[in-house]
């Protein structure tokens, strides 16, 4: 798979900056994520990536680099290649770099693993099918059926709350296609014991739950080809335009009828995947 030319850019300019601040010390880089899985879209997502080291690298070293790179999309965990044989559940906390900063105690978790033995894209280092990658399909389900909770339950409880954060999301672009799709991704994990991308859990969903709920996932599908969704203000204001624009876009009449369905559906499918999980 030739990645996207905005990805070529950005994994370009993190190496020489990288290389540049720390020769030697980035031994190998692979891609996860949507770039990984066939789902990029250059206008909404980002750039996920797993950096290898010899040794867990000084802080310091990673915040100067990542403080260069600046607002660039690229989001992803430093890790040593002893860290990839063993289960991330017993590794603790590990470098993460999230919307230009670093987090110097990020928790990692099995659906990194899984994604990079699976369908790591390599740009520097040995191909993923070379290295001994832990991969264990039981601890996968049961850390995806812990976040169905930990994460998700979590956030349609606080996206019912009208002045929220996510509850203000949740009548957006950006909320639908989070919520949607990833309900729908755990969901196609724990009956299938794979990792999927937005758009092929969008599509999953569709298969699998009842034509209810169809319209919702349609409109989720719809936004994500689309490539407009932002996890910001300015993109739930823009998003009123799909509903009350000419021609009308979106397949909902306003945006309360719309999260009224997002949330359903994700209750419904964190009940379902949870029920995948009870009877494996």
């Amino acid at each position: 798979m030739t990645p996207h030319p905005k990805i070529a850019a950005i994994v370009e300019t993190y190496l020489s900056l990288a290389d540049a601040e720390a020769p030697g010390l980035v031994e190998g880089l692979y891609l996860e994520g949507s770039a990984a899985l066939g789902d990029y879209r250059p206008g909404t997502s980002d750039v996920d990536f797993v950096a290898v080291t010899s040794a867990l690298p000084p802080a310091d070293v990673l915040e100067r680099i990542h403080t260069k790179l600046g607002a660039h999309p690229f989001d992803g965990v430093y890790l040593t290649w002893d860290d990839l044989g063993h289960d991330p559940t017993g590794l603790g906390e590990r470098p993460q770099a999230h919307a230009g900063r670093l987090n110097r105690r990020g928790t990692v978790n099995p659906v990194t693993w899984h994604t990079l033995a699976r369908h790591g894209l390599t740009c520097r280092g040995p191909k993923p099918e070379d290295l001994k990658i832990w991969n264990d399909p039981e601890a996968l389900a049961a850390w995806t059926d812990r976040n169905l909770d930990l994460y998700w339950r979590r956030l349609v409880i606080r996206a019912s709350r009208p002045l929220t954060p996510w509850g203000l999301a949740c009548l957006g672009p950006y909320g639908t296609v989070w919520v949607v799709t990833g309900v729908a991704r755990l969901h196609y994990t724990l009956a299938t014991g794979e990792i999927i991308s937005k758009s092929g859990a969008g599509r999953h969903a569709r298969e699998t739950f009842p034509e209810r709920w169809h319209r919702v996932i349609d409109e989720a599908l719809r936004l994500r080809e689309e490539d407009t969704a932002v996890p910001s203000m300015a993109g739930v204001i823009a998003g009123l335009g799909d509903h009350f624009g000419t021609p009308r876009r979106s397949l909902y009449g306003s945006p309360f009828e719309r999260k009224r369905d997002v949330l359903g559906f994700a209750d419904e499918a964190i009940t379902a995947a949870h029920e995948l999980y009870r009877t494996r």
